[in-house]
């Protein structure tokens, strides 16, 4: 008896509903980023919870010993009292080790709490671990149901080239590799216009005529071939052609024509090439339908930018010329790497981001002079990132020596961008532009974060080639304005980024203080380091002096006293403003704190209004002083 076969069953569904079940994916994604965002939170809140369970210990134990030893103090005493009763049966004695007794039980009842919460946690992280590889298996399988093979538009490319090569009326064919792969019916179904045009372009700029490939020693027969390869998250498409190859002179004329270059300005043979993607420009001898117009490559540039890719070019003088299309495997998901520039935190395609390295102020200073910075015997057009976007003329966030610079590659052009952070690498959620915001030069995206706020994904490529003038422009303006004296320095269109906010070091035992601090003098404009006791204080004051230090007495380890007195031993901090905020009020502290040269003394709680005051007044001296000087 034969086995019946399964029949092979299939379902129809509707796009749409398709697209919304990614996004639903997708916003499961973003939510469960946001859960592991508070875990972490709620991690590090239990981390604070055990180093002041285990200070409270400590002080507990040291009150036990304090009240045992004036017990037996109390006991000799009263040794000889002729009531009969044993001291420590009164309730003047007893009293105190009651209440150490209760406090010692509290604190085991909270440390069980504690472990407790340690252990619920872990359980969380796990549970959240698995889900995540179960909501990737999902998405994964939601956005297997939208790939196509790219065979799905040969037909479409194919008749593109037979109708090109019939008006050309020139014998062409194609030949395609890799089209068994599988893309985003999203990407390719957009994509596809831009590998028509470039077909279209083979066939009528760049494929001689039969009777010139025969002079050549060429087939008489043009070939063009398109391979398509995947590489991690993207899929490059390359288009090649084995005809003349890009007529440089020709496109340097008509860039000439156009304003588009001056006749002095030297051009390597790349960056001539790279001209086809301005627009207007057109190197075909008449005008018809299907060349001439000066419109076609600066779209397809723009498509593929848009896409969240990029496009190479090279060609060799009779060999052909070879456009290769990097795109993203998938617009669902995508990796980006956050960068900040103050306050603001933007996303970049993470196939954009060449290298990320930490260099010398000093080097700094010099790129923002010739606005070129050297990388790899390359002198690559260098911008503050903030000015680029419009969102500040100059960095006021330089810590320490060091400063970060990013150097990103799309389309064959590298651009240099001094950063105050990279933040990492991150899965992001891309969501739809719009056609409000699609043809944005350089925007390719949005994505929401595990907070909840929403970034804008770029091309800083893109961004520097449409907004350079305008990134320079506004740095110079910022530059004039931060001089306050007459005139910005010759040739110094960008400043550097000495001017800074001021910056303050809170130091205090008590997170609850630090933290409190830290969010006022932050509302009212500062930079503010943190310091849990006067040995930590020292360490923060090595990598930046800070305009004005604030400090508690009591600490562990080393007090305010103790550090008040490191500070005006040191040659380099000795003049540096001291605050000391503590709950002790007594004038003998006060008098204590002068000898030592503290300025101000507060008494907790402080004021809010004068501590700003203060902090401003000597954070505004120092920047007189530098100004002076």
């Amino acid at each position: 008896m034969l086995a019946r076969r399964s029949p092979s069953h299939t379902t129809r569904v509707k796009s749409h509903l398709l697209e919304r079940m990614v996004n639903q994916a997708g916003e499961v994604m973003i939510s469960r980023a946001r859960l592991e965002s508070r875990l972490s939170q709620l991690r590090g809140a239990l981390s604070d919870l055990t180093g002041n369970l285990d200070r409270l210990r400590h002080q507990l134990r040291d009150m036990e010993l304090q009240s045992e030893s004036q017990m037996q103090s109390r006991l000799a005493q009263t040794k000889d009292s002729t009531q009969g009763f044993d001291p420590l049966e009164f309730d003047r004695f007893t009293r105190v080790q009651e209440l150490t007794r209760m406090m010692a039980e509290s604190v085991h009842d909270v440390a069980t709490l504690q472990h407790s919460l340690q252990e619920t946690v872990a359980g969380v992280e796990d549970d959240l671990v698995a889900q995540a590889r179960q909501t990737r298996a999902l998405q994964r399988d939601l956005l297997r149901t939208r790939m196509v093979d790219f065979e799905s538009v040969a037909d479409r490319l194919y008749g593109v080239v037979r109708q090109a090569a019939k008006d050309f009326d020139k014998p062409v064919k194609l030949d395609i590799v890799g089209g068994s792969l599988d893309m985003d019916r999203g990407v390719l179904e957009r994509a596809a216009p831009a590998f028509e045009h470039l077909l279209r372009n083979a066939v009528g700029h760049g494929i001689e005529s039969a009777a010139v490939r025969a002079a050549a020693g060429k087939p008489p027969t043009g070939a063009i071939n398109i391979t398509v390869v995947q590489q991690s998250n993207d899929v490059v498409v390359t288009v090649h052609d084995d005809g003349a190859g890009l007529n440089l002179a020709r496109i340097r004329e008509k860039a000439l024509e156009k304003g588009q270059i001056t006749s002095d300005q030297i051009l390597s043979d790349q960056q001539i090439a790279e001209l086809i993607f301005t627009s207007g420009l057109s190197t075909a001898a008449e005008v018809s339908e299907m060349a001439g117009r000066g419109i076609g490559m600066d779209v397809v540039r723009t498509e593929v930018n848009g896409l969240g890719g990029h496009i190479e070019l090279s060609t060799q003088p009779g060999q052909g010329t070879q456009f290769k299309l990097v795109l993203p495997l998938t617009m669902a998901v995508t990796q980006v790497v956050l960068l900040r520039m103050g306050d603001v935190v933007i996303g970049v395609p993470s196939n954009l981001v060449e290298m990320v390295r930490r260099i010398p102020v000093a080097e700094l200073d010099a790129a923002y002079q010739s606005r070129h910075f050297d990388y790899n015997g390359e002198s690559l057009a260098f911008f503050w990132a903030g000015a680029l976007l419009q969102i500040s003329p100059v960095s006021t966030d330089v810590r320490g020596k060091m400063a970060v610079v990013a150097v990103f590659r799309s389309a064959g052009q590298r651009v240099a961008l001094h950063v105050d952070e990279v933040l990492g690498n991150q899965e992001a959620v891309v969501k739809n532009l719009g056609p409000q915001l699609s043809r944005l030069p350089g925007l390719a995206g949005m994505s929401v974060l595990a907070s909840g706020a929403v970034v804008l994904i770029y091309n800083p490529v893109a961004l520097a080639h449409v907004y350079s003038g305008q990134a320079y422009a506004f740095a110079s303006s910022g530059a004039q304005v931060q001089a306050g004296k007459g005139a910005a320095v010759p040739g110094q269109t960008q400043p550097t980024p000495a001017a800074q906010l001021p910056l303050v070091l809170v130091v205090d035992d008590s997170i609850t203080v630090r933290r409190v601090t830290q969010r006022l003098l932050k509302r009212e404009g500062f930079r503010v380091a943190l310091a849990n006791d006067g040995l930590h204080a020292l360490e923060v004051l090595q990598i930046e002096k800070p305009s004005v230090v604030l400090t508690d007495i009591e600490m562990p380890r080393m007090d305010g006293f103790d550090l008040v007195r490191n500070i005006r031993a040191d040659e380099n901090l000795q003049g540096m403003p001291i605050i000391m905020i503590t709950s002790r009020l007594a004038e003998k502290h006060r008098e204590y704190a002068r000898t030592l040269k503290v300025d101000h003394y507060l008494g907790k709680p402080y004021p809010e209004d004068q501590l700003i005051s203060l902090v401003r007044g000597y954070c505004n001296a120092e920047i007189a002083a530098k100004e002076t000087a």
